[in-house]
């Protein structure tokens, strides 16, 4: 899943577009560069973003979501959104799927809404909000109480009839490293729900801080954790570089492959 921000204050610059040329040329590439999906979102959920309404994000994304859609007809566009206002818009202009960072919690229009659009939804786990979460973050045991939280809403889903669950553990949304780390390495224990596991740890402090670097100098580093995340269950990775990303799933497949192979010599 290749992100593609419309905001002026996304946390990675190279995900900052000024003109719909520049916006259609990279949305061109992601899916050249193996893309299943482009995840475009018209609000910063970095900690310590604040929030824009939702007329403000309709304004910024739904005119980029019918643009991609016009220029690339066969590509699936996820909605980054948590307002249902938005979803829907973004439905109607193309959009072939629903991924929401708060879990229903900050629209409660939202949840209502899926039923009735029929697409896959992205059920992500929050500690708080974007503008708050990391202030302080605390669990007493971080995987048992994110796998609780989104089993439960899993389950909520499902009897409002939203089946197609994929499950985000929220990598640095309300956690610090040592938690998102912990996450990634209990990855596996998520795979017992029999949903999609999509890890967004995409140039994020748990990678730039901990090798201390910034963002830009974060790819290296991104697709170590991508690898992990690959190797513990991840089906699903939402990345700013396609092409290292594609790599590693290709890499990876192999390796499972050939050691499938090597155990039924």
């Amino acid at each position: 899943m290749g992100i593609l921000n419309i905001t002026p204050d996304s946390f990675y610059s190279g995900s900052l577009f000024s003109s719909d040329a520049a916006l259609l040329k990279k949305a061109e590439q992601m899916l050249a560069d193996g893309a299943m999906f482009i995840d475009m979102g018209g609000q910063s959920t970095r900690p310590g973003s604040q929030t824009v309404s939702a007329e403000e994000e309709l304004a910024r994304i739904i005119p980029a979501v019918q643009a991609v859609h016009k220029a690339f007809p066969h590509a699936l566009v996820s909605i980054d959104t948590f307002y249902a206002s938005v979803a829907q818009a973004a439905a109607d202009a193309g959009a072939s799927l629903i991924n929401d960072v708060s879990s229903g919690t900050i629209d409660p229009q939202l949840w209502p809404l899926l039923p009735k659009l029929g697409l896959p939804y992205v059920l992500s786990h929050i500690q708080g909000r974007p503008q708050t979460m990391q202030q302080s973050p605390h669990y007493e045991n971080v995987v048992l109480e994110v796998f609780d939280d989104v089993n439960k809403k899993r389950h909520q889903l499902q009897e409002a009839g939203v089946t197609d669950v994929i499950i985000d553990p929220g990598f640095g949304f309300g956690k610090t490293i040592n938690h998102n780390l912990q996450l990634l390495h209990a990855l596996n224990f998520f795979g017992q729900m029999n949903c999609p596991l999509m890890v967004g740890l995409s140039r994020k402090g748990t990678v730039y801080k901990t090798l201390g670097v910034s963002a830009e100098e974060a790819l290296n580093g991104s697709t170590v954790l991508h690898t992990i995340a690959l190797l513990h269950g991840a089906q699903l990775l939402r990345v700013h570089d396609v092409k290292e990303a594609a790599e590693a799933v290709k890499l990876v497949a192999a390796y499972g492959a050939a050691n499938k192979k090597a155990l039924q010599v």
